[in-house]
């Protein structure tokens, strides 16, 4: 197999994150692109947009949600994140099943609760307490109300300025097990490969024969310098390692630091407890395609943090970034 460099799967992985240059596509089509957009509050999934996307404002988001062209739901390691309608139903297909087997051996009558909760929404849109009002058998974990059926935001929720969330039941196509873990697979290596099959097990949280059906089909297979197997799509783009690498500033909890079981292709191992904090993962800043520091918003100013001194031209062009940014939070 041929070796594929430390460098090279940087510049792989940043290319299919849209982050060499700012990308063209719609917004729904950019979402499906980046597989899934893990976004633990409103803020972070529209930030993660505007460094990947020319010209992308706010409300460009929020209409693709209320289209329900992009879907705001509890996916990959029972997190949130934004994916588009078109993935939602497989996405869902995978997860669930997966909770669904995990609930029942802890005696929880999961259709007995999914029944519930569907007669619930027939009410309306709910709120996470009212969810959890009729499933009291989840006791101390009313957190997994969102583990029993597949739900999903009812916007205004998830969208800009709106923080109170509201739920619904998904009304979602039967998707073969298969033919969900291969739409996942592609998806995943299209949007973090090359990868190992432990990467898609890291992103995912899902189990191995979960994911096994879609590993089934035809990949370019690499090495990487620790002589690990790597996956990728035939015609996935892999550009030279020389590839310029712009400053990028990433929200919190962006997928591209949390999608893969070796984060050191973006994350250097000597920043990583800086910037993984227990649950809490800082918004970044990278140069060169690595993490490069943290940022925060203060006062309308996105203040930045290096890690290591750096260059006068890159802080330079930090600044510039960090401007454009602070223009578009205010």
């Amino acid at each position: 197999m041929p070796p594929f460099t430390a460098k090279e799967l940087n510049r792989a992985t940043l290319a299919r994150q849209l982050l060499l240059e700012r990308s063209r596509l719609s917004v729904p089509k950019a979402v499906e692109r980046l597989c899934a957009v893990q976004a633990q509050s409103v803020p972070e999934a529209y930030v993660g947009l505007w460094t990947r996307l020319a010209g992308f404002r706010q409300p460009k988001l929020t209409q693709a949600l209320e289209r329900r062209a992009v879907i705001r739901a509890t996916l990959f390691r029972m997190t949130l994140h934004y994916v588009s309608a078109t993935n939602h139903a497989a996405f869902a297909a995978l997860t669930h099943p997966r909770w669904r087997d995990e609930l029942l051996r802890k005696g929880i009558p999961v259709d007995e609760l999914a029944a519930r909760i569907g007669q619930l929404s027939e009410d309306g849109p709910f709120t996470y307490a009212e969810g959890n009002e009729v499933t009291p058998e989840l006791g101390e974990r009313p957190f997994l109300v969102r583990c029993i059926t597949p739900l999903v935001h009812v916007p205004p929720a998830g969208t800009w300025g709106h923080t109170r969330v509201r739920l619904t039941t998904a009304e979602l196509p039967t998707v073969e097990p298969a033919e969900a873990a291969a739409l996942l697979v592609r998806r995943y290596l299209g949007a973090f490969g090359p990868a190992t099959r432990q990467d898609l097990l890291a992103f995912s949280g899902l189990r191995v024969a979960d994911v096994e059906p879609g590993l089934e089909g035809r990949f370019r297979r690499f090495e990487d310098e620790q002589g690990r197997e790597l996956l990728d799509l035939p015609r996935a783009p892999r550009p030279a390692p020389d590839t310029p690498t712009p400053v990028r500033f990433l929200p919190r909890w962006d997928a591209l630091l949390l999608s893969h079981a070796d984060r050191t292709r973006v994350l250097p191992e000597e920043y990583r407890s800086a910037v993984i904090t227990g649950g809490w993962v800082h918004a970044t800043f990278l140069v060169d395609g690595l993490v490069a520091g943290i940022w925060r918003l203060e006062e309308g100013k996105v203040k930045t943090e290096p890690f290591a001194p750096l260059p006068r031209a890159v802080r330079r062009e930090l600044e510039d970034e960090a401007g454009r940014l602070a223009a578009f939070l205010a």
